[in-house]
């Protein structure tokens, strides 16, 4: 049996540490050479990176004013999005990246939006009702498997602690041929994560797969869910 990815010890503490570093750079990188696009957060286009935003946003009830993280928001495109396709919506947005040439971005393009502010951060500082992730755990590069899953525990046990009803972030399936190489790309099964999020957050999980993508998007709820936003 693996240990939880959350077990940390001093050496994989520094790796984390690398792992962050890692990100920054990486899509700091990406923004400054294709700019705010979707290649700019590493999406081949518009189209795919907005069939992933309608399998988060399933976590989300928009009958009612609510409001929502977006971890990893990059240059804002969900900003967008919302405005596109839930222009009626009241949504109290909130979007967090490691990369400050992302927040530079984002805040160009959106912050004269009511009720939408960017910050440079590793998590969220405010709890919300929702929380999303897109993407966020894909790109290992050249990391340490331990430390990459010790990252990907530490920042579910964030979207938890700053969510009130519930979070969603999407993984890539493995590769249907295992000749396949990975080229430095995070991959798993759902259960590893189901698992995770039930016995160490103890959420209820939802799978979302079949999507026309080879990979999965995982709603997760707190237990008291329904009773918090009101639903009998």
């Amino acid at each position: 049996m693996r240990p939880s990815p959350v077990v940390k010890s001093h050496d994989t503490s520094r790796s984390i540490e690398s792992v962050y570093e890692t990100i920054e750079n990486y899509y700091t990188a990406r923004v400054s050479k294709h700019g705010a696009t979707p290649l700019g957060v590493d999406w081949n286009c518009i189209a795919t990176q907005e069939l992933r935003f309608v399998q988060l946003l399933k976590i989300c009830r928009f009958g009612a004013p609510f409001s929502l993280n977006d971890i990893g928001c990059g240059y804002g495109a969900l900003v967008a999005f919302f405005s596109e396709h839930h222009a009626g919506a009241e949504i109290d947005y909130f979007g967090v990246d490691i990369s400050a040439a992302m927040i530079r971005h984002a805040r160009q393009l959106y912050s004269h939006r009511p009720s939408t502010r960017f910050s440079v951060g590793r998590s969220c500082s405010r709890v919300a009702d929702y929380s999303v992730g897109s993407g966020i755990f894909n790109v290992q590069l050249n990391q340490d498997f331990e430390a990459w899953e010790c990252f990907i525990g530490q920042t579910l046990l964030d979207m938890k602690a700053n969510s009130r009803l519930g979070f969603s972030v999407n993984f890539m399936l493995p590769e249907a041929s295992p000749d396949v190489p990975r080229e430095m790309l995070y991959r798993t099964s759902p259960g590893r994560w189901i698992k995770f999020c039930e016995d160490c957050l103890d959420c209820s999980v939802e799978t979302v797969g079949n999507y026309g993508l080879r990979e999965f998007t995982l709603l997760v709820r707190s237990r008291n869910a329904g009773q918090l936003a009101g639903i009998n």
